[in-house]
């Protein structure tokens, strides 16, 4: 049996023979298709591109295998800053000027590295004397290396389990790697550091600044002996750039890291794990694991798919009602012609879902007499409404440059009307209040009629009631409807009426002067002497509705049987 696994050995040996008479002269940027003054996100995406395109696993042809191993020992040196300075000012990534990299060294040799560098996965070649292979005496010999010091109970520099663990697959931990092959081949530990733009997560970050903060992070555990983490690094660059400003990224060693890991159940098995922190599933952010496809763009969409949806999308109407003003936070509304939520809307729904309500309307175009009654102009627009109910354009014509700019010019814009909001509050708080009602709802009477239903006055709203008890219920309706500020101030104004001493005044409207009812409202237009009246169960919400269709145009006004009069 033994004499079998030899017999591999040697056969494997002499492939790596071969492979490194094959890897003579090879350019690491030719390897990766860059220009010599590429920069890290170049040979980044190039490396990802061709990593994908000729891993073993994925494809079978001839030669895909020594071409991925090529390709991992390109981006292992141009993705190291000192290494590529080496290699661009010697030739060689050690940066001995007087050994090159694949060509005769001083001892009459060839070097090449197919992952780890120097010291790690690197097979040497002396020609002319390869056949003394494992040679005792002074004679020279041809040596091959896989992730540890050479010499180590075997004349070939690795121990035997290792390379027959690659060949035959097994899982027993200890084996060695040529090339990206998978199986139970590990990276040295320790071999390579997270990129700095991969941020190193512990428990205190993950709590403070992850757990339910309403930005969406990629993160991926590892331990060091796992093969694969260089491959899922760049794949989470590449959507880490894509996505700039929309999601965070970090990584967690469970090595260093074994309790967080353990909490979290996401310690890595025989590959690094991927998660996304999601908040697609509720408001409570949760971690959902990554099992797709090994792509930088299957990955992005499920990112994307996993951005927060605290933006609600409605309709016109929406706009039109009182549902859209709130008791405490803000109320941002975006207009535009997207079908969906933005991602961007998303990102700044989570970053602020805290504070500000959001909502989304998909418009056709500016000329919308809905949209141009609110002031815009060109869309997108964003119209935000304060907690007393009063409306304001934020912006329009919103333009993007990138994704990150976007979302931190936004953020600034949501931030001051967040503030505005907080001061509006304050200044109301501030306001004295009155024991009685009449100060804030004043009864009308025949002294003040001019001043509050008088010519000058666009629309009078006449809460007429015929007991004390409903008098209270219309004064708090009517209370609160006013300090919603649902037009301006100037425009619109509010009253009390006893009808039970102003019967005459209310026949000016009804025959009967609304005598079934025990309270009524009346929207009244003196200049114009028409009229509209609610009949119905005064709530708040009914108020504000009855009183935002009338300034809409939507309520159809009556002309009064006589003018009104008061005794």
């Amino acid at each position: 049996m033994f004499n079998r696994r030899l017999v591999s050995l040697i056969v494997v040996a002499a492939s790596l023979f071969l492979v490194a008479i094959d890897a003579k002269g090879i350019d690491p940027y030719k390897v990766l298709g860059v220009e010599k003054n590429a920069s890290q996100r170049e040979i980044q995406k190039a490396f990802h591109k061709l990593s994908l395109k000729y891993h073993p696993d994925k494809n079978k042809a001839k030669g895909a295998q020594a071409k991925f191993a090529e390709i991992n020992n390109a981006y292992e040196i141009l993705s190291d800053e000192e290494k590529r300075k080496n290699y661009d000012m010697y030739g060689d990534e050690k940066g001995d000027p007087g050994f090159q990299a694949g060509s005769p060294g001083e001892h009459g040799g060839y070097t090449f590295f197919t992952n780890g560098g120097p010291g790690q996965n690197q097979f040497s070649y002396r020609p002319n004397d390869w056949q003394s292979m494992g040679g005792q005496g002074g004679s020279q010999s041809f040596s091959f290396s896989f992730g540890g010091p050479s010499g180590g109970g075997s004349p070939f520099g690795f121990g035997m389990n290792d390379m027959f663990s690659n060949i035959f697959g097994d899982n027993s931990g200890a084996g060695g790697q040529f090339g990206g092959f998978t199986g139970s081949s590990r990276d040295r530990p320790g071999s390579r550091s997270t990129p700095k733009s991969i941020r190193a997560l512990n428990s205190q970050v993950y709590k403070k600044e992850i757990v339910d903060q309403g930005m969406t992070w990629l993160l991926f555990s590892y331990t060091t002996s796992l093969k694969g983490q260089q491959h899922v690094e760049s794949m989470i660059e590449d959507v880490a750039s894509s996505l700039n400003g929309a999601i965070e990224v970090g990584s967690v060693n469970c090595d260093t890291e074994a309790s967080l890991c353990k909490d979290l159940g996401i310690y890595p098995r025989r590959m690094p794990r991927v998660f996304v922190y999601s908040y697609k599933a509720s408001e409570k952010g949760l971690l959902v694991e990554y099992d797709g496809d090994w792509g930088a763009k299957p990955l992005k969409s499920f990112c994307q798919d996993h951005l927060p949806r605290f933006s609600k999308r409605v309709d016109l109407n929406f706009l039109k009602s009182s549902s859209v003003t709130v008791d405490k936070f803000p109320t941002v509304v975006l207009l535009s012609t997207k079908k969906d939520t933005p991602v961007i809307w998303r990102v700044l729904s989570g970053l602020y879902h805290n504070c500000v309500i959001f909502y989304d309307v998909q418009v056709q175009d500016a000329s919308d007499p809905t949209v141009k009654k609110l002031g815009v102009d060109a869309l997108p627009a964003i119209v935000g409404v304060l907690s007393n109910g009063e409306k304001h354009v934020l912006k329009t014509g919103v333009t993007v440059k990138d994704l990150k700019s976007a979302i931190h010019d936004l953020s600034g814009l949501i931030e001051s009307f967040e503030k505005k909001n907080k001061k509006a509050a304050s200044d109301q708080s501030k306001k004295p209040s009155s024991d009685s009602g009449d100060d804030q709802i004043p009864l009308l009477k025949k002294s003040n009629f001019d001043a509050i239903c008088g010519d000058k006055i666009p629309v009078c709203i006449i809460g007429a009631f015929r007991s004390s008890k409903e008098r209270k219920k219309l004064e708090s309706v009517l209370n609160a409807v006013s300090q919603k500020s649902l037009s301006r101030r100037d425009s619109i104004s509010y009253t009390l009426l006893d009808a039970t001493k102003q019967g005459s005044f209310l026949n000016a409207f009804d025959n009967g002067g609304f005598k079934s009812l025990d309270k009524v409202l009346v929207a009244y237009k003196p200049r114009k002497g028409r009229f509209a009246a609610f009949e119905g169960e005064v709530t708040t919400e009914e108020a504000e509705n009855f009183i935002t269709a009338i300034l809409n145009g939507d309520i159809r006004f009556t002309k009064t049987r006589q003018s009104p009069l008061l005794k």
